[in-house]
């Protein structure tokens, strides 16, 4: 049987979409991304592993934003860290 990961959010994150009008891609995140994640938080067409200092974050690309995670494979748990807009977050 598959370990299914948790999902934490981060106090970060929480600020962030308690500021932002993105009611509707939260829901998204929600109902369709999260259960993703769960299975398989490391591979998708979606998915994609940044590179130099942010080397352990995974991003998940949601139309124009950007859904930032970690994940602790020993605590089969993945941390949400942030959400932006692309043009913001590169």
């Amino acid at each position: 049987m598959l370990n299914r990961f948790e999902i934490a959010e981060t106090e970060t994150f929480q600020r962030v979409i308690s500021k932002k009008d993105i009611s509707k891609i939260y829901n998204k995140v929600k109902t369709y991304v999260y259960p993703q994640l769960r299975i398989n938080p490391f591979f998708g067409k979606n998915i994609k592993k940044l590179k130099g200092e942010f080397k352990d974050v995974y991003r998940y690309r949601i139309g124009e934003y950007r859904l930032f995670y970690q994940v602790d494979e020993k605590q089969i748990l993945i941390f949400i860290m942030d959400i932006m807009k692309r043009k913001e977050a590169y």
